[in-house]
């Protein structure tokens, strides 16, 4: 891969939860400044790494032409696949504007009484608290229905129908950086870090 000024490191709070991905530069900006450490992955034991415990590691394991690497006078610097705050420990979140589309989404495409996942086509949307009862067009009171589930409940609670939600709606709020990487190529070693669907 030679030069790895193109490449992304995703980047971890201190409580090892995924919060961004930044380029190299920010990358070595942020170890050589010891606002970060590297997570090493390649052996499967997320060792935790200073800039100098990296550098000694890249020195002694060079990387090969088609790994990421920033090539200097003397030697060939790994990149990082994910770096470590030391101090920040937030997670910062970005709210979803409700729609149709976005409900399932959340609901991951299921029914939320009967537990079994439908195409669009299939799906309503479900007021857990019917309108006429003072039920509310919100996150917190709409669920994903299938169609024969949703001609059950009709326009009662769900406990007047004997039926029962597998999960409590809720707003959800997803990180925009990881929703961006829906449909995108990323390291497979930051699966251990990221959800595609969160519902935080």
């Amino acid at each position: 891969m030679g030069t790895g000024l193109k490449y992304r490191v995703l980047v971890l709070n201190r409580l090892w939860q995924a919060v961004n991905i930044v380029g190299v530069q920010r990358t070595f900006s942020l170890l050589l400044q010891d606002h970060a450490q590297v997570i090493y992955t390649g052996d499967e034991s997320f060792q935790v790494m200073d800039s100098t415990k990296w550098l000694a590691h890249s020195m002694e394991n060079e990387p090969a032409d088609d790994e990421a690497f920033i090539q200097t006078v003397r030697m060939r610097i790994r990149v990082p696949k994910i770096v470590l705050l030391r101090d920040y420990s937030q997670l910062p979140v970005q709210e979803v504007r409700f729609s149709r589309e976005s409900l399932f989404e959340r609901d991951s495409h299921k029914c939320q009484y009967c537990g079994n996942n439908f195409d669009e086509a299939q799906l309503n949307m479900d007021h857990v608290i019917p309108r006429d009862r003072g039920g509310r067009t919100s996150w917190e009171n709409i669920v994903t229905s299938c169609i024969q589930c949703n001609t059950h409940k009709a326009n009662r609670l769900p406990h007047q129908a004997n039926m029962h939600l597998i999960r409590k709606p809720e707003r959800p709020k997803w990180r925009p950086f990881i929703s961006s990487l829906i449909g995108q190529d990323y390291d497979p070693d930051w699966d251990n870090f990221i959800k595609l669907k969160q519902t935080a």
